[in-house]
């Protein structure tokens, strides 16, 4: 078994790397590390055999010198030598290292011994130095301290000497300010005055030395000194060039030509002086920014300078100003015209020449003031504005008795346009012409203004109109027969149209200039005209038209409205006139397009024609005095009814404030005028059947209304009859005069079209009617009402012979005229004349 299992083992051992399937294969590092073991153990095996070897040699060695012993005595000897031999030679190594050890010992002794003397020396050294090195740190010190003492005692002395020399200038100061060589127009003499500030500064600062108000006193003064001599120079040197300028004056007052020529020499000679004086004034200037007494020197000398001016150029000035101001002033009387048999003053030129003449002298005395300052001053401004004054106190007296709007008007513009805006605006030396300007502006706005209502109240709401304005329509077709025989002779004889037209008389030379263009304008109406407007329209749109640029908007809003509201009241006045002498239709449609006019004319002006008025309502006041009165014995009452004080708490006038929009007043009169328009052209056309219908709708009950003798059919048809006789008799006048009046086909369009859907809706009343009513079949035959469709055609049918065959307004035949086309308002009246087109008859919705 044991057997067995042995050889088992040994099997699987040699299996183990077998060539086939080994159980357990070396990998090659494995196999690498066997053999390395192999190569140690034969290595090792190898050194043993050696020592082997060399023992043996040794013992041979041995054996060839040993001696021969004979005797106990010599073995011992030899024993004895054996043993010396051997401690020696096992001793040796150590012998050596002891002696080497001893050697080193006795170096080290040697070198500790050395060590120690130069310690010793070291000490001795160190104790030299230190002794030296305390010395010399001692004396550096000293030296320190004395070198610092001697900086610090040489400061004290400069701060000392520095502080003194501001003491000790009062004296050489005031030497050198009153020498008699000294000049005040020298750099020597502005170090003086540079080293007073200084000083004086100097003393301000350091208040608490000894005797600095004393110095400070002295310095002061010396200051004083110097400003004294400066004044004295300027001023001699100002005097100087003025009476330079003065003598001519003086010689030649009289004559105004010389005087002109020394005005203009005066500025040269004045000039001349600006070199001695520039620097001096340039100094103080710089000096007056941080000094009040030299601001005050500089603010007197401006003065000085200013006064001497005045008396050279301000005589000269005023004189100039009046002599371009002066020939309207001299006898001007009402209306702002002259004496009889006087040709009236040129307001307008005479303004012109004078601004020039201010504007030109401002400039002037500007550059010459700039010859001697820098910075501009109150003084120049005052001396500027005085010489201006001159203008207001000449123009103002004519101003303020001016009754012309277009002079106002026309002196406003200038003022404001060519005066503020064009020169003083872009020029800041003319800033006191600019006042004067805008005094006098707002003088002669407030006079335009007043003059403005004056204007339009006389003219315009308490106009009279005479014959011709009011001759309507008979001026319209007057106008247009001439237009249209002027531009027949214009295509017969082109060649010759500026000699005939040279010929007629002014109403026909507008006429004749509206028709030259008759090929790009064939539908002209003389109603566009600007000739032919009522002349309450037309002068309103011209004031407004002057007073636009002349006015500020706000004053203008206000006199706007005013102005229109007049202006829609004398043209309510002059239709009801027309009304009364021609026809309703004439007055309503004249109305109607002098409305449009004035519509459209002041839709160019960017303002809104709206003025916020402020009224007082004194309807509680009225109330509290019927209670107070009501209440006698409770006037003095004491309890909480007490009646005095419930009036006084509720007698307070209330503050109400309404808004006038005079555009929305022309349209709303415009819109009430349509309307009246719609329904007189409505009646006209069918005046019978509305007199039927309105008596047939307030009879109840309804059922009963065919027994009435006044609604039996024959009745009722003889009203349907006579509806469309007057619709074909009097539809053609009515667009006639539509066309006459209005000449524009899309606002003809929009007012016909409600009086077409009333006619037709009064024909559908009357068919409602008689289904309403219970009338047969036979009733309605007798009536013979035609159906919406026909009476539409019926009055399309009527509206083209009217115009294939023009007639005059109700009834009277004329010439047929040229093709119109729509005026220059056609497309705003268009746009703005809005009537309903779904009317009923009783009702036109606007």
């Amino acid at each position: 078994m044991d057997n067995m299992s042995l050889k088992e083992i040994q099997s699987k051992l040699l299996l183990w790397e077998a060539a086939e399937n080994p159980l357990a294969p070396l990998t090659s590092q494995q196999r690498e590390a066997i053999l390395d073991l192999e190569s140690l153990l034969l290595g090792v095996s190898s050194d043993l055999d050696d020592r082997t070897t060399e023992n043996n040699v040794d013992e041979e060695f041995d054996k060839s010198n040993m001696p021969t012993v004979d005797t106990t005595y010599d073995f011992l000897e030899w024993y004895e030598s054996l043993c010396d031999n051997n401690l020696k030679t096992d001793d040796a190594p150590y012998e050596a290292y002891h002696k080497q050890l001893d050697d080193r010992r006795n170096e080290c002794v040697a070198l500790t011994n050395q060590i120690g003397a130069t310690m010793s020396d070291l000490d001795k050294l160190s104790e030299q130095y230190n002794f030296v090195s305390n010395k010399t740190n001692a004396l550096h010190t000293m030296s320190e301290q004395l070198l610092a003492d001697q900086n610090k005692l040489s400061s004290i002395g400069d701060d000392i000497k520095q502080k003194l020399h501001y003491f000790t200038q009062v004296e050489h100061l005031s030497q050198r300010l009153n020498s008699p060589t000294m000049s005040v127009n020298s750099e020597t003499f502005f170090n003086v005055l540079a080293k007073i500030d200084e000083c004086l500064e100097y003393m301000r600062a350091n208040s608490n030395y000894k005797e600095s108000h004393t110095y400070l006193v002295k310095y002061r003064h010396l200051q004083s000194r110097a400003i004294s001599l400066i004044r004295s120079y300027v001023t001699h040197v100002l005097n100087h060039a003025t009476e330079q300028m003065l003598a001519p004056k003086d010689e030649d007052q009289n004559d105004q030509e010389n005087m002109d020529t020394a005005y203009a020499v005066y500025f040269g000679k004045f000039q001349a002086a600006a070199p001695k004086l520039k620097m001096v004034i340039g100094e103080i200037e710089a000096r007056a920014e941080k000094n009040a007494d030299y601001a005050s020197l500089l603010s007197d000398i401006q003065r000085e300078y200013a006064g001497r001016r005045w008396r050279v150029a301000g005589a000269a000035t005023d004189g100039a100003v009046a002599g371009r101001a002066g020939a309207g002033r001299a006898g001007a009387g009402r209306d702002g015209a002259g004496p009889a048999g006087a040709a009236p003053p040129d307001h307008c030129s005479q303004l012109r020449a004078a601004c020039s003449l201010l504007a030109h002298a401002c400039r002037d005395e500007c550059a010459l003031y700039y010859h001697f300052f820098t910075n501009p001053s109150p003084a120049l401004d005052e001396y500027l504005q005085s010489l201006c004054t001159g203008l207001y106190e000449s123009l103002r007296s004519q101003i303020i008795h001016i009754n012309h709007l277009e002079t106002l008007a026309e002196l406003c513009v200038i003022l404001r346009v060519e005066v503020i805006e064009e020169q003083v605006n872009n020029d800041p030396r003319l800033a006191a012409l600019g006042q004067c300007a805008r005094a006098l502006l707002q003088d002669a706005q407030e006079r335009l203004v007043y003059r403005a209502h004056v204007h339009l109240r006389a003219d315009v709401l308490l106009y009279r109109p005479g014959p011709g304005d009011l001759a309507y329509p008979a001026k319209l077709i007057m106008m247009e027969q001439i237009a249209i025989s002027i531009q027949e002779q214009s295509l017969k004889r082109s060649d010759s149209r500026n000699s005939m037209i040279s010929d007629i008389s002014a109403t026909s030379q507008e006429v004749a200039n509206i028709n030259v263009e008759a090929q790009k304008r064939p539908q002209a109406s003389p109603a566009d005209l600007h000739g032919m407007w009522y002349p309450g329209v037309r002068r309103t749109l011209a004031a407004l038209s002057r007073l636009y640029r002349c006015l500020e908007k706000k004053v203008f809003q206000g006199l706007a409205q005013e102005a229109i509201s007049l202006c829609v009241q004398s043209v309510d006045n002059a239709a009801k006139q027309i009304s009364t002498n021609a026809t309703n239709i004439d007055g309503e449609l004249f109305q109607i397009k002098h409305l449009l006019i004035l519509r459209e004319q002041i839709a160019p002006f960017q303002v809104d024609f709206i003025v916020k008025e402020t009224t007082l309502d004194f309807s509680n006041v009225k109330n509290a005095a019927y209670g107070l009165i009501q209440k006698p014995r409770q006037i003095f009452s004491l309890n909480t009814n007490n009646a005095l004080l419930e009036f006084l708490l509720e007698g307070t006038p209330m503050v109400r404030e309404h808004l006038l929009d005079s555009r929305k007043e022309v349209d709303r009169q415009l819109k009430s005028c349509c309307e009246l328009f719609i329904k007189d052209a409505t009646e006209i056309l069918a005046g019978p059947m509305i007199a039927f219908i309105e008596k047939a709708t307030a009879f109840a009950p309804i059922e009963q209304l065919k027994s009435q003798p006044w609604a039996t059919p024959e009745e009722i048809a003889v009203a349907v009859k006579e509806a469309q006789k007057k619709i074909k008799a009097h539809l053609a006048p009515l667009q006639r005069s539509m066309q006459l009046y209005l000449a524009n086909k899309e606002t003809e369009f929009i007012l016909f079209r409600p009086i077409r859907n009333n006619v037709v809706g009064y024909f559908v009343q009357i068919e409602q009617l008689l289904t309403n009513a219970g009338y047969t079949y036979e009733d309605t035959l007798i009536v013979a009402c035609p159906t919406p469709e026909q009476v539409s055609v019926f009055i399309s049918s009527a509206s083209l012979i009217s115009h294939s065959e023009p007639v005059h307004p109700f009834g009277t035949k004329v010439k047929p005229s040229v093709v119109r086309k729509p005026s220059v308002t056609s497309v705003q009246e268009k746009e703005e004349v809005t009537v309903g087109v779904e009317a009923t008859p009783d009702t036109v919705t606007l």
